[in-house]
C-alpha cells in the first residue's frame, strides 16, 4: 500500500504487570496519533504539552523518523521525506509505552512509503529488536494483553482480547529515566529465586485469563524480578497497596519502568477509587484507563 496522505494511530501500554517482567503488556487508551504528508524534507510537528514538544527532534533525528529510515535500508529500500504532524496522549518518561509506541509508529510509516507489506508478526521482529523487549511494542501492535518472548534472536508472542478489568493510572509529574530504572536491577538471580519468580509470572498469567482477580493482584504484589529493586526510585508504589481491597483495586503494580502507578479493578470500582486518588495524592495526575483490542493501524486521508 502507497498512500499520498495517511494517518497511523499507535495505543500506548502498560508493561510488565509486575511479575512479567519485559514480557507482558496491556494496550491501553491513550494514543500517538500521525498525520502523514509528503515533503521535500523530514519534518516533525508536535502538537499538544509544550514541555513534551522540547523533547521532540524536529526533523530525521526524531525516533519515529530514524526507524522508519533505518528499516528502510535495512530492506535496501529508500523513502521520500515526509511532514508528521503528531498528538500523543502518552506522557514521555512515565512508564506508558512512549518510545515503544514511536517505534511502531515508525514501522507502520515505513511499510507504508517502502510497500513492505510486513506482517503484525514482522513488525513485532523488527520492534522487539529495537526495544530490546517485545512487552510494550507487542501490546502497541496487536492490542489486548499481549505476552512474548525473544530467545536466541527468535521473537514469540500471543494476544489475548476482551479482559473484562480497567486501570487507573497514577502518573507523576517528574519523568524517570528508564536507563536509571534499570540501573538498580540485579545482573543475576540466583537459580531458586528465578525458579519462583517464573511461577509467580506463570500464575499472574493463569489468574488473568480466568478472570480470578484476587490471585491475580497477589501475583502482582509478589513479584521478584524488578519492582523490590525499584521501591526507593518509586516509594509511593507500596503506599498505594493500601487501596487493593474487595472494594477498591484488585491489584498493583509499577507501569514498565516506572513512575507511573498502575491499579487494576473491575468496572464499578473505578471511578470511586480515582476520586479517592486524587484526594490523597495530588501530586500524581489520576487517569481512568481502558485496555484497548485494537492495535497499530493506518488510515487513508483525502489528498490536500
Amino acid at each position: 500500500m502507497s498512500l499520498n496522505n495517511f494517518i497511523i494511530r499507535v495505543p500506548g501500554s502498560t508493561a510488565n504487570l509486575g511479575p512479567g517482567f519485559d514480557s507482558m503488556g496491556l494496550a491501553v487508551d491513550l494514543f500517538l496519533t500521525i498525520e502523514v504528508e509528503k515533503s521535500n524534507k523530514w519534518e516533525v510537528i508536535p502538537l499538544g504539552d509544550p514541555d513534551d514538544e522540547k523533547e521532540y527532534p524536529c526533523d530525521e533525528s526524531n525516533l519515529i523518523c530514524k526507524t522508519a529510515i533505518g528499516i528502510a535500508e535495512r530492506f535496501n529500500k529508500s523513502i521520500e521525506p515526509c511532514r508528521l504532524t503528531i498528538k500523543s496522549d502518552i506522557p514521555l518518561a512515565r512508564g506508558l509505552g512512549s518510545s515503544g509506541a514511536a517505534i511502531v509508529a515508525g514501522i507502520e510509516l515505513v511499510n507504508v512509503l517502502a510497500c513492505l507489506d510486513l506482517s503484525d508478526a514482522e513488525k513485532l521482529n523488527l520492534a522487539t529488536d529495537l526495544e530490546g523487549h517485545p512487552d510494550n511494542v507487542g501490546a502497541s501492535i496487536f492490542g489486548g494483553l499481549f505476552v512474548g518472548s525473544r530467545h536466541d534472536k527468535i521473537v514469540s508472542g500471543l494476544s489475548f482480547k476482551d479482559l473484562p478489568f480497567e486501570l487507573i493510572a497514577a502518573i507523576p509529574k517528574t519523568p524517570l529515566a528508564t536507563e536509571k530504572s534499570r540501573s538498580v536491577l540485579p545482573v543475576t538471580l540466583p537459580f531458586s529465586e528465578a525458579v519462583t519468580a517464573s511461577a509467580i509470572s506463570n500464575m499472574l498469567l493463569a489468574a488473568l485469563l480466568q478472570q480470578k482477580w484476587t490471585i491475580a493482584g497477589e501475583m502482582m504484589g509478589k513479584d521478584l524480578f524488578h519492582q523490590p529493586y525499584r521501591y526507593e526510585l518509586v516509594p509511593d508504589l507500596m503506599n498505594m497497596k493500601e487501596y487493593v481491597s474487595e472494594n477498591h483495586a484488585f491489584g498493583v503494580y509499577l507501569s514498565g519502568a516506572g513512575p507511573t502507578i498502575m491499579l487494576c479493578c473491575v468496572p464499578g470500582n473505578c471511578d470511586r477509587l480515582a476520586e479517592e486518588l486524587r484526594l490523597k495524592y495530588g501530586k500524581f495526575e489520576i487517569r481512568h484507563l481502558q485496555i484497548v483490542n485494537k492495535g497499530s493501524g493506518v488510515i487513508k486521508t483525502q489528498k490536500r
